[in-house]
């Protein structure tokens, strides 16, 4: 499917809503009885259920079949993914690293995954695991969820797709795509590579900075020309 297809609500951590077929959304409340479309009603939590009402995380889902209705689930071994950063002793010295080959074999978004960094703890929700991948073919019946952390993607070659449960983000170098923590997905590759870096966050959810010290609208803290500082500075000296 091409890219200019797909079609996006924009914001970061707004409020959202959106349905495949009209009338699909139940009117004034989250959770009926009955749903329409016979569909189930669910919510994909990304918060603690104490968290105050501006900081709170969550999504309300209304699925043809319930989450729980899935084939058990099977353990990967990854042997090149890690978050036990303990494990081996730290090097001083100075670490920089060529990227990943393109495998010659059929792998793909999990299957490149390599962890190259790291530190903190995902049990004690501190710290980041940093992680490289390299794949050359789309993940075929399978998906893919982070228990420990939300996922950064940010491709460095090739165009990636992926189909999450709350819709579908096509990414190609120069954009990143942030996967919240638990929520399913599975990556498809838009062309015959992909190479790229994964941040994984073991603490609080990214948001974004405030926007500036000055004005409505964020005035950023580096100034464009010299005027502008100029007066920064000249209002700082006059108020000490």
């Amino acid at each position: 499917m091409p890219a200019d297809t797909l079609h996006y609500l924009t914001g970061f951590a707004n409020e959202f809503a959106t349905e495949a077929l009209p009338g699909a959304l139940p009117v004034g409340q989250n959770s009926p009885q009955r749903c329409p479309y016979g569909l189930y009603a669910e919510q994909f939590s990304g918060t603690a259920f104490t968290a105050p009402r501006h900081a709170n995380r969550r999504t309300w889902l209304y699925r043809i079949r319930p989450a729980a209705q899935h084939r058990p689930f099977a353990r990967l071994d990854q042997p090149r993914v890690t978050s036990d950063f303990g494990a081996m002793e730290t090097s001083p010295n100075q670490l920089r690293w060529d990227p990943l080959p393109i495998p010659t074999e059929p792998t793909d978004f999990v299957d490149g995954l390599v962890t190259f960094a790291g530190n903190g703890d995902p049990q004690a929700m501190n710290g980041c695991g940093i992680h490289l991948y390299a794949a050359n073919r789309s993940m075929v019946e399978r998906a893919f969820y982070d228990a420990d952390g939300e996922l950064l993607i940010v491709p460095q070659l090739g165009r990636l797709r992926l189909v999450t449960e709350l819709g579908r983000i096509d990414l190609e170098p120069q954009e990143i795509a942030l996967i919240p923590r638990g929520l399913r997905f599975r990556v498809e590759l838009l062309e015959r590579e992909a190479r790229g870096y994964v941040c994984e966050n073991f603490g609080a959810p990214f948001r974004l900075p405030d926007l500036g010290p000055i004005g409505s609208n964020g005035w950023p803290i580096r100034a464009t020309s010299r005027r502008p500082w100029r007066l920064m500075r000249t209002r700082r000296t006059a108020s000490s």
